[in-house]
């Protein structure tokens, strides 16, 4: 049986890290990981992390990264360009984080299938409670690094997500559990398919645009047992 290659869609966050967990289980082989950042920030739209340090995931994870800048205007033109540096290294298959949002799921489809491209979602249609249960069981590490300043306070950033994060939100009215409707975002920082782990030292807390951002400033990139 011919072995199944793909790319894997990746924001920084908790929902593209479980789809590449269970793609990596169900036996596809992930060449790259590709991420986009904003042209004028160099940081992920919406999720806040610096370019630097999805790097650093990337070299956490042992999976090359394939990082594009984007603007609020380019984003599909660059989006399609990116597919087409995979599809001439053989990679026809994309792997994405989608859960519930159909807008979303059709628009990356007919992109992809526009180029040449098809879409795995290993999570899609998945309950979002067991997604993020199993995401904090199987032992990956991440924290809430974006916030609606209407829907979650200052206090929400910078926080660990596990078991007690889960219950928390539970009690918060209007917030899917995975935060699939823009809510929050978050960085995955160490895990079960990381071969090294990320440690952040400093951060603090802005206020832009309606939503809490963690600025994470000081970060160093380690070995299991100790510091790289």
């Amino acid at each position: 049986m011919q072995e199944k290659i793909a790319a894997c869609s990746w924001s920084s966050g908790k929902d593209s890290c479980l789809a590449l967990y269970r793609a990596i289980q169900s036996g596809v082989k992930i060449k790259y990981l590709m991420n986009f950042i904003s042209r004028e920030y160099q940081r992920v739209a919406f999720h806040g992390a610096p370019a630097e340090l999805v790097d650093f995931q990337s070299q956490a994870l042992g999976i090359p990264l394939l990082q594009r800048e984007t603007t609020k205007d380019n984003y599909e033109e660059v989006f399609r360009k990116t597919l087409r540096e995979l599809k001439k290294n053989g990679i026809c298959q994309l792997v994405r984080g989608d859960i519930f949002l159909i807008d979303l799921r059709d628009w990356v489809e007919d992109v992809c299938a526009s180029e040449g491209m098809g879409v795995i979602s290993p999570i899609w249609g998945d309950s979002s409670e067991d997604l993020l249960r199993e995401f904090v069981g199987i032992g990956f590490k991440s924290v809430l690094t974006s916030a609606q300043a209407e829907k979650l306070n200052k206090d929400w950033v910078g926080r660990t997500i596990d078991e007690k994060f889960i219950e928390d939100l539970k009690s918060v009215p209007g917030v899917d559990l995975c935060g699939e409707n823009g809510e929050f975002h978050s960085f995955v920082y160490d895990g079960p398919i990381f071969k090294k782990h990320i440690d952040i030292t400093k951060t603090d807390k802005v206020l832009i645009n309606g939503y809490w951002f963690l600025d994470i400033q000081e970060y160093k990139l380690k070995d299991k047992g100790g510091e790289q």
